[in-house]
């Protein structure tokens, strides 16, 4: 399997990124709000039970998907630092021993443009960040900085790039099959 793992700080666009390249792979889509939302419903973000549930979920969800040899599997992360630097690295050791791998893509954006995407009805839908002066204070503090991730395989810029034409990047680069066009394998 391969996990297609988009990162980069809140607002950047990884989760419309990520459903493009879902409807033009057919590949399933688990973004990190689906277990965040889940255990928001009954625990303190960056709470013991909150960071270690979060963590067994997505891993659980990893590995599951690699054991039935899922193709591929899209995932959406942002780093901060109630993330800790083993989940990292036990995704990685859990997904070889699958013989399956990760394709870090990091997903950048212009700082200006990033702000004014903080706050809109599409990030407030999943309890995510929302408050621009929060997004300001927390980067200061440096809680985005961690945990630390491989060199990506592919950086994407999402400044003036459309959520598709990103998501195209991503197929071109790693010659993935779109669905209703023939795949010739490289």
């Amino acid at each position: 399997m391969k996990l297609f793992f988009l990162y980069g700080l809140p607002g950047t666009g990884k989760l419309t990124i990520a459903r493009e390249l879902a409807g033009l792979t057919g590949y399933r889509l688990f973004h990190n709000h689906l277990a965040v939302d889940l255990l928001l419903s009954v625990f303190e973000f960056g709470s013991t039970p909150f960071v270690e549930l979060r963590e067994s979920i997505w891993l659980s969800v990893f590995e599951e998907a690699a054991a039935i040899r899922l193709p591929a599997l899209i995932f959406t992360f942002n780093p901060e630092n109630s993330v800790q630097q083993s989940f990292i690295e036990n995704m990685m050791r859990t997904l070889s021993s699958f013989d399956s791998h990760v394709l870090f893509i990091e997903v950048t954006c212009d700082p200006a443009e990033l702000e004014r995407r903080i706050d809109t009805p599409e990030r407030r839908n999943h309890k995510k960040l929302v408050s621009l002066e929060l997004f300001r204070q927390l980067k200061a503090e440096g809680v985005f900085d961690s945990p630390k991730l491989p060199e990506p395989h592919l950086t994407i810029d999402t400044t003036i790039v459309s959520p598709l034409e990103n998501a195209q990047k991503i197929v071109t680069k790693f010659s993935l099959p779109v669905l209703g066009q023939p795949h010739s394998p490289s």
